[in-house]
C-alpha cells in the first residue's frame, strides 16, 4: 500500500496536479499509511480525514490542494460558476458520464464529506481550495478521480468565460474583476512544447513500442487526462488497441490484439472505443489512430454560436456544421450506442486526418506510423488554444 501511495504521489506532482507538500493520501490496509506533506503542514486536518476512512467502505482517500492555475481556476469557480444548488456543473462528455456534478463544501466536516462522496467521485472544499476523493479498490482510482475533476474543472472554467463575454460583451458589474482574474489565469497557461521531441519511437516497427511510446508522449504534453483516451494499430488482420482504464503511459503490458473479424472474445477489455477503431480501420486508409483530450480542442469544441431549444443534447446530435483549424466537430457518445461516436468518427475520418468530437475530444489517425496523427494533434490544439485566447482578447479591447 505504501508503494502504491508514493507511485501516485510521484504521478500528481508529474503531471503538475499538486504538490507533495500539498497532498494528504491515505491509504487503509492493516494499518493507515499516509503519503504527502500536507497533514505536516496542517495537522488538524489528519482526524477529519481519519474519520471520513473509518466511516466509508473505502482503501484511500486523497485531499489535493492543486497546483497554479487550477487553484485560481476552482476559486474563480466558487465565485462564479456554480449552479443555483451550489454544485459546478461542467458540460464535458467526461462529466456528463463520469463525474455527472462536482459538489462543494465549506470546510472539512466528515458528516458533509462523506455525504458528498456517497454519490459523487471527488468534492471540493471551499474553505483551502482543495479537492477530496477516494478509492474503493486501489489508489489508482483515487489519482484517476483527481486528474478528471481537474480536467473538467479547466474546461468549464474558459468555456464559461468566452461564453459569458458573449452574453454580456464584457460590461457588466462583475466584468472588470473577472478579467482581472482571467488576464492573470491565462498567463498561466501554455500551449504543448513542441521542443526536443524524438518522433523516432512513434515509427518502430515494433507495433507494441510504437503504441507504449505514443501513449507516454500523449501524457507528456498534457493531451490526454488521467486514463481517457485510447491508441490504437492495425497490422495483418489484428488491431493493437489499449486496453480500457489502461494508463496511457504506462501501456507496456496493457496492449490487446483484436482480431479484426470478431473471431476472438480478447477485445472484452479493450478500450471501449474500440468498435470506432474497427469502423475506421474497415473503411479506408487508416492503420493508426490516436485519441487524446486535448484542452483546448474540447473548449472550441463546444463554443456554438447556434441558440438551442436544449444545448445540453448537442453532444448527441448537433446539426450545425462547425470545424477547428479545418477539422471537422461531429457529435457523439462514448461507445457504439445509437448516438454512439461510431457512426459518426469514422465516416468523418474518410476523407480526412482527424476529427473532433463535440465535448469530448480528438481522433488523428495515419496511414504510415503514430508521427503525423501525433503531430496533428498538437497542431490542433496549439491552434485552438491561439482561437481560444484571440476571441477572448477581442472582448477585452473592445471595453
Amino acid at each position: 500500500m505504501k508503494n502504491l501511495l508514493n507511485k501516485y504521489l510521484r504521478k500528481l506532482s508529474l503531471q503538475g496536479l499538486a504538490r507533495p507538500e500539498d497532498i494528504a493520501f491515505l491509504g487503509i490496509d492493516d494499518q493507515v499509511f499516509i503519503a504527502g506533506g500536507l497533514l505536516d503542514k496542517k495537522p488538524l486536518l489528519r482526524e477529519p480525514l481519519l474519520e471520513v476512512t473509518e466511516r466509508m467502505n473505502i482503501n484511500s482517500l486523497l485531499l489535493a490542494i492543486p497546483t497554479e492555475p487550477m487553484r485560481s481556476i476552482i476559486d474563480e469557480l466558487l465565485h462564479w460558476g456554480r449552479t443555483g444548488n451550489g454544485l459546478l456543473l461542467p458540460r464535458d462528455t467526461e462529466t456528463r458520464t463520469f463525474l455527472h456534478d462536482i459538489p462543494v463544501v465549506t470546510g472539512l466536516k466528515p458528516d458533509d464529506i462523506v455525504e458528498a462522496l456517497s454519490h459523487r467521485k471527488s468534492v471540493i472544499v471551499e474553505s483551502m481550495g482543495g479537492i477530496v476523493t477516494y478509492g474503493t479498490i486501489s489508489p489508482e482510482q483515487a489519482f484517476v478521480f483527481m486528474s478528471s475533476t481537474c480536467f473538467s474543472l479547466f474546461v468549464k472554467y474558459f468555456h464559461d468565460h468566452l461564453k459569458y463575454l458573449k452574453e454580456t460583451k464584457g460590461r457588466d458589474e462583475y466584468a472588470e474583476a473577472r478579467m482581472r482574474r482571467f488576464r492573470m489565469i491565462g498567463r498561466m497557461v501554455n500551449p504543448p512544447d513542441r521542443r526536443g521531441i524524438d518522433y523516432s519511437p512513434l515509427e518502430s516497427e515494433d507495433v507494441h513500442k510504437a503504441i507504449v511510446a505514443a501513449g507516454k508522449l500523449l501524457v507528456e504534453k498534457g493531451l490526454v487526462d488521467s486514463y481517457f483516451g485510447n491508441i490504437s494499430a492495425f497490422r495483418d488482420g489484428i488491431i493493437y488497441i489499449s486496453e480500457t482504464a489502461s494508463s496511457l503511459e504506462e501501456l507496456e503490458d496493457a496492449i490487446d490484439e483484436v482480431p479484426m473479424d470478431g473471431s476472438s472474445s480478447v477485445g472484452i477489455t479493450a478500450s471501449s472505443e474500440l468498435p470506432a477503431h474497427r469502423a475506421v480501420y474497415g473503411k479506408g486508409r487508416h492503420r493508426f489512430i490516436l485519441h487524446g483530450h486535448p484542452r483546448f480542442t474540447v473548449i472550441g469544441s463546444m463554443l456554438c454560436e447556434r441558440d438551442c431549444d436544449d444545448p445540453d443534447l448537442c453532444y448527441r446530435g448537433c446539426p450545425e456544421e462547425r470545424e477547428i483549424c479545418g477539422v471537422p466537430i461531429v457529435s457523439g457518445e462514448v461507445g457504439a450506442g445509437p448516438y454512439g461516436i461510431v457512426n459518426t468518427v469514422p465516416r468523418a475520418l474518410e476523407s480526412t486526418d482527424a476529427v473532433i468530437v463535440y465535448g469530448h475530444g480528438i481522433f488523428t489517425a495515419g496511414e504510415d506510423s503514430f508521427r503525423m496523427p501525433f503531430m496533428k494533434m498538437m497542431e490542433i490544439e496549439r491552434y485552438a488554444m491561439e482561437e481560444y485566447f484571440r476571441q477572448v482578447d477581442a472582448f477585452h479591447q473592445k471595453r
